[in-house]
C-alpha cells in the first residue's frame, strides 16, 4: 500500500496548519483538527505536526523507583543532546518547540512490553491514566532518563485572534467555554 510522502499536503482530514508560538519565540506547527464558531470568535482544534514527546527521570532506588517528569528548562537544556543522540539512532529527530517537545519521523510500532500507564493526580479529580509508549532511554551524569510518547493524541484549543493569530486558552477559559464548544461540536458531528 502507498502512502504519499507529504501526508500534510494531501490528507483531506486537516483543514489546514497553522503555528503556534510561545513567550520564548518557539513555534509549534500544528493540523487545524477542527474549527469553528462560537458567538462571533473562532476556535480552533490543533494537533501537533510532529509527535510530543516527555522525557521522564527515574528517582529512588529499585523497589521505590518513581518516574518524575522533566519540566525544568536547564535540566531539558543540558540532556538535550544526549537525549537527540539516542532518538536519532531510531531515525527520530528530537525539536525543543513550543509547549512540548516534539519527534519528527516514524515512530516504532506500539509494543505492549514498551509501555508505561501514568496515574495523573489532580486536585482529587479522577483523571484518566495516560499511557505512554517508550521510545529510548538514556544517561546523564549517573541519571537515567527515559522518552516517551503518549499513545493519546496531544490537542490544543486556541482562539484565532482579530490579528489572525492562535492564541492558547488558559485554563479558566476553556473551562468557560467548554460547554458551549462541547456543544457545537456535537451538533456538528450528528
Amino acid at each position: 500500500m502507498f502512502s504519499p510522502p507529504f501526508p500534510e499536503e494531501n490528507d483531506n482530514a486537516h483543514a489546514g496548519s497553522i503555528t503556534l508560538t510561545d513567550d520564548k519565540g518557539r513555534s509549534l506547527d500544528c493540523y487545524i483538527e477542527h474549527s469553528l464558531e462560537v458567538d462571533g470568535q473562532e476556535y480552533v482544534l490543533l494537533l501537533p505536526v510532529d509527535s510530543p514527546v516527555e522525557i521522564f527521570s527515574w528517582e529512588g532506588d529499585d523497589e521505590e523507583e518513581e518516574a518524575v517528569l522533566v519540566e525544568d528548562d536547564n535540566i531539558i537544556e543540558q540532556i538535550f543532546a544526549n537525549a537527540q543522540a539516542v532518538l536519532s539512532e531510531q531515525n527520530l529527530i528530537l525539536k525543543n518547540t513550543a509547549y512540548a517537545l516534539t519527534v519528527a519521523g516514524d515512530l516504532p510500532p506500539v509494543e505492549e512490553s514498551e509501555l508505561f500507564t501514568l496515574e495523573i493526580e489532580d486536585e482529587g479529580e479522577d483523571l484518566e491514566p495516560e499511557q505512554l509508549q517508550l521510545l529510548a532511554s538514556f544517561y546523564d551524569e549517573d541519571q537515567e532518563y527515559a522518552i516517551y510518547t503518549p499513545l493519546d493524541p496531544l490537542l490544543f484549543f486556541a482562539r484565532i485572534a482579530k490579528t489572525g493569530e492562535p492564541e492558547l486558552l488558559s485554563p479558566e477559559e476553556f473551562r468557560q467555554v467548554q460547554p458551549l464548544l462541547e456543544e457545537h461540536l456535537f451538533n456538528e458531528v450528528e
